[in-house]
């Protein structure tokens, strides 16, 4: 399973990297001089909570090709959906101490998440089985996404993950004296977590591409 720890710490670095993009951008849109402490604290715990439900995602597309098995299927799905509603709960114990409250809609964003877990169990059994001819985890991406598979790949899941978090963005209960920001930072939410999504999908393919070129450049 190091193949499939290292493609969750890759996950990882990519999500920590969208949400310092997309607080960055917030900061820039919004006066958030009120709610930038509680915000910050928010929205890295929420990164928090979806990298540890992708790496139970990633460890099980390895355990399916390990298996010969299909690279999604319905009761795989399910399960993970399962699990993540118990990331849920540690989630929400851990922005117990915030001056927010949430109430999360499953009937919301259930569709949402099936569609996202099926897209990263694909994604990464597809890197993985090149990974097994592949001298690292960038060829492996380079090899399971050539041209702008790879892009498209990023921010789809970027997308799909910006839309879960709006959803719950939008069960926000602040208090008496931050409500009428809500409507603004869920607003400004949306448009700074697309413009991050860009910005690091366009980074992250220069580096997998950056290091192509290098090898090629070695090679000859």
């Amino acid at each position: 399973m190091r193949r499939a720890d290292a493609l969750a710490a890759l996950n990882r670095a990519l999500l920590h990297a969208y949400s310092r993009a997309t607080t960055a951008h917030l900061a820039a849109t919004l006066p958030l001089r009120l709610v930038q402490p509680w915000l910050d604290r928010f929205l890295a715990l929420n990164v928090a909570k979806e990298v540890r439900k992708d790496s139970l995602a990633i460890h099980r597309a390895a355990a399916a090709l390990a298996a010969g098995g299909p690279p999604s299927a319905p009761a795989a799905v399910s399960e993970l959906l399962a699990a993540g509603r118990a990331v849920d709960r540690a989630f929400l114990r851990e922005i117990a101490s915030l001056p927010v409250d949430i109430l999360i809609r499953y009937e919301e964003i259930e569709a949402v998440r099936r569609q996202r877990i099926d897209r990263q169990l694909r994604a990464a059994h597809r890197i993985l089985d090149a990974w097994r001819d592949a001298p690292d985890a960038r060829a492996a991406l380079r090899q399971a996404y050539p041209g702008d598979q790879l892009a498209n790949l990023l921010h789809e899941l970027m997308r799909l993950y910006a839309m879960e978090t709006q959803a719950l963005s939008r069960s926000l209960r602040l208090p008496l004296l931050l409500q009428p920001l809500r409507e603004p930072l869920v607003a400004a939410l949306a448009g700074s977590m697309n413009a991050a999504a860009t910005a690091v999908t366009r980074r992250a393919v220069a580096a997998v591409r950056r290091r192509a070129g290098r090898a090629s450049r070695s090679g000859g």
